[in-house]
């Protein structure tokens, strides 16, 4: 490797010298300097894609990879621990959730770095500690209260998939040569560079969910990524398996072109919903009044152009041997209100239903009291059988116009859907700007998508001029009225001072009321934290 010009400009984080090691660093730089410059053009190309839909209203499958779509191809077989992965677990990498994802009886843990993790130093590095410990069965964590997690010994542990963050996020506690280095390559490469080896030898191997892609030159960069690093580690070619978060409205039209050019490292595809969702509206702000969606709360996976996505998905994914993995189960169930929780299992037990009948191979859930739900569903449809790829779906047909049909959209926005996108953003960047990537609010757990798309639909509202059922045209005036109120009735429950709630609301006028779009609220958020 070349002579290393990387500088730690974070904080120390306990045991952080056993993961930033002279060696790991240097590997990192590697990366960066592979692959940042590449990173950079590609970011610029999503600017330039998104002003030709500005200036088209349109987006539509590309004409130059027809023959990718046409084609017959599969991807590599999935290795023996994904080959059967009907629930899945979410949350961040903190050492109780590591704890009580890996024994939750879900077949798979999305070990999160991106969206349910804030990107404080201490996060970054210490849930690379907790990963590496989990990895190697040497994991307990003991609470203030003095209770003790530590992981089953009579049980199947669930298979981890990392997720290091989006391709847009740069790591400013860590430059090289004066640069701060691409937060994707941080994360992977760290995991990488000290698991690989490890996983391998425990009949696993290093397993990586991809976010917030737009393209298949996006994919095509990861592909490049995981090539050179088994290259320089001596891993074997086509170790590392990636499942991609089909979750921005550009890569909807490039499924196909993602798999393929990621098919000797890719098992499946996943339906990231509420990102998704957040990108539609992002996409397509100020394209009229015919891609403004109505409360976020009435917009489900059964609006058509949700629906168009998912089945897409499904028979996409199936077509080249590959799994579909549904989305998000967000429910908290709560400890004091079995009626909440009656409604709300039954919500969840639906949307299960919908997708293991869609012919989803497996989905998420946000808390282990759903797994046991979650599984039930998918037993009832799979049997003893790991997946459903060989179902088809060749009754399926998607058209750019179905993916793009929000206006069908049931529907309408409320007063009640405005303070409820005012309250979940102001909670969830407060908390976020503390170290918390995850919130509960309303036994729903929030992350950075269901802010994003709480925020974005009040700046499509505000500069579509829409109005609220009643009549009421939502102003910039408006939602700063909202945001009085909101925050009047968060700090008179806030408990003393320590709080963010000044820099929460300072953000969130910035990126819901500002003329310019921030295209990633935790952008500005993470500016934030670095300068605190």
């Amino acid at each position: 490797m070349e002579p290393v010009d990387i500088q730690i400009a974070g904080d120390e984080v306990e045991r952080g010298g056993e993961i930033l090691t002279p060696e790991a660093l240097a590997f990192v730089a590697s990366l960066q300097r592979q692959f940042g410059a590449r990173r950079d053009e590609l970011l610029a190309a999503r600017r330039a894609r998104r002003e030709e839909v500005v200036r088209t209203g349109r987006l539509d499958f590309l004409p130059e990879t027809a023959d990718v779509r046409a084609g017959d191809w599969k991807v590599a077989p999935a290795p023996a621990d994904l080959q059967d992965r009907r629930v899945e677990i979410t949350g961040p990498t903190d050492r109780k959730m590591t704890i009580n994802a890996l024994n939750s009886g879900a077949r798979v843990w999305l070990a999160d770095m991106e969206d349910a993790s804030t990107p404080h130093w201490s996060n970054v590095v210490g849930g690379q500690v907790n990963l590496y410990d989990a990895i190697r069965r040497q994991i307990s964590f003991t609470s203030p209260q003095g209770k003790t997690y530590e992981l089953k010994q009579d049980q199947r542990l669930a298979t981890i998939l990392m997720r290091p963050r989006g391709w847009h996020f740069d790591e400013q506690h860590l430059l090289v040569d004066g640069t701060p280095v691409v937060g994707a390559l941080v994360d992977f490469g760290l995991y990488f560079f000290h698991n690989a080896e490890e996983l391998v030898e425990r009949g696993s191997g290093p397993y990586f969910y991809l976010p917030k892609m737009e393209s298949h030159l996006e994919a095509r960069l990861w592909n490049d990524v995981f090539t050179f690093a088994q290259a320089e580690l001596g891993i074997p070619h086509g170790t590392v398996r990636a499942t991609v978060l089909i979750e921005t409205i550009p890569a909807a039209f490039e499924m196909d072109e993602i798999l393929y050019e990621l098919r000797d490292h890719i098992s499946g595809l996943n339906a990231g919903r509420w990102d998704y969702l957040f990108s539609v509206i992002k996409y397509f702000r100020d394209s009229g009044p015919s891609f403004v969606l109505p409360d976020r709360a009435s917009v489900g996976m059964t609006s058509p152009f949700m629906r168009a996505y998912a089945q897409l998905l499904v028979k996409t994914c199936h077509r080249r041997n590959a799994h579909a993995i549904g989305g998000m189960a967000a429910f908290i169930p709560s400890r004091k209100d079995e009626e909440v929780n009656a409604r709300a299992f039954a919500k969840v037990r639906e949307d299960k239903e919908r997708e293991a009948g869609d012919g989803f191979d497996g989905s998420w859930v946000a808390h282990p009291d759903l797994v046991p739900v979650c599984r039930e569903v998918f037993d009832g449809v799979l049997g003893d059988r790991p997946n459903q790829v060989e179902r088809q779906r060749d009754d399926v047909e998607v058209s750019a116009d179905d993916l793009l049909d929000v206006a069908s959209t049931p529907g309408s926005i409320t007063a009640e859907g405005l303070r409820d996108n005012v309250e979940v953003a102001l909670l969830y960047l407060e908390a976020w700007l503390r170290g918390l990537g995850a919130v509960g609010i309303h036994n729903l757990m929030e992350d950075a998508a269901t802010a994003e798309i709480s925020r974005s639909q009040i700046w499509q509202w505000v500069h579509n001029e829409s109005k609220l059922d009643d009549g009421t045209v939502v102003t910039a005036d408006l939602v700063r009225q909202v945001l009085d109120e909101e925050m009047a009735t968060i700090l008179a429950g806030a408990d003393g001072t320590d709080h963010r709630f000044a820099d929460a609301r300072r953000i969130f006028e910035e990126v819901a009321l500002a003329d310019e779009y921030v295209d990633f609220l935790t952008l500005p958020a993470y500016d934030a934290v670095v300068a605190s």
